[in-house]
């Protein structure tokens, strides 16, 4: 790998981290069920990354098939948990991913995690907590355990994907998208019909398009140029800038311990991304 590669994935995964902290914002918009709302999002992802790739392979590899079960599951886990915990939790346990990330990438990728991964993974987990520590408890236990184990998928499909590195990962996250789409729509037959208004067809348009289409196309990207640890240390600026956002569009300032623990992921990330890009350009020269 390259420092231009290196760099490259390293700001590919940073676009998407931003991309995917939008989610919250643009959810906020529209009144319909979680699982609606996941359907229809990634049925319009899906037509993104469709047009994108214009004729996709799908060869049915282990690592294809399994990385679009994970990425699936980890959505419809997700909007599981957010339904029957507090988003906080859910947010927290969710991005305790980058430990078992670490774990994983090893047994499976022989990606061994370097000093400054633990160190990141350290902090990062660190400042995650401190980012929500007024606002944790209260959650229930059901949600809880789907956020942990939401999380757990989540790491599978960054190393799933990786696996694919030498080939192209956004046939899994087109599989991913048809699946989720698919339970999605499916549930919406049995839950409140949702009421199609500016607004909420505005916002899944941009969540489904922007927020998730455009952000498959850059995730697999940095996917085929970054270690699976380093990208998920990345992705973890997510919940940093999702309260940027609302604070922004709303009014709604972070308070002091999410902008300490924000402080605190944002510069791990940062540390172990150069790190990481000069180890690079030494293995180069």
């Amino acid at each position: 790998m390259t420092p231009r590669s290196a760099w490259t994935g390293i700001l590919a995964m940073t676009a998407t981290a931003f991309l995917w902290s939008i989610a919250g914002l643009f959810i906020k918009v529209i009144d319909w069920h979680p699982l609606t709302i996941a359907g229809f999002r990634s049925l319009i992802a899906s037509v993104v990354v469709l047009l994108y790739l214009k004729r996709p392979h799908f060869h049915w590899s282990f690592p294809q098939v399994a990385a679009a079960v994970m990425n699936a599951v980890t959505m419809i886990l997700f909007v599981a948990a957010n339904k029957t915990t507090t988003s906080a939790n859910a947010i927290v346990l969710q991005y305790i991913g980058p430990v078992t990330t670490a774990f994983v990438a090893a047994w499976l990728l022989r990606e061994r995690p370097r000093r400054e991964h633990w160190a990141a993974i350290v902090l990062v987990t660190a400042g995650v907590v401190v980012m929500f520590l007024d606002k944790l408890g209260g959650g229930r236990m059901l949600g809880n355990i789907l956020a942990l184990l939401s999380g757990v998928a989540f790491s599978f499909y960054f190393v799933f994907m990786r696996m694919q590195k030498d080939g192209s990962p956004l046939e899994s996250i087109l599989l991913a998208h048809w699946l989720t789409a698919a339970f999605g729509l499916a549930a919406t037959l049995f839950v409140p019909a949702p009421r199609f208004t500016l607004g909420s067809v505005g916002a899944i348009l941009v969540l489904g398009s922007i927020q998730v289409g455009v952000a498959a196309i850059l995730f697999a990207a940095a996917i085929k140029r970054i270690s699976a640890v380093t990208a998920n240390l990345i992705a973890v600026i997510e919940p940093v800038f999702n309260p940027l956002w609302v604070f922004l569009a709303l009014g709604e300032a972070p308070g002091t311990m999410a902008v300490a623990g924000g402080a605190v992921i944002i510069a791990a990330v940062t540390g172990v991304s150069v790190l990481s890009a000069r180890r690079a350009a030494r293995v180069v020269l």
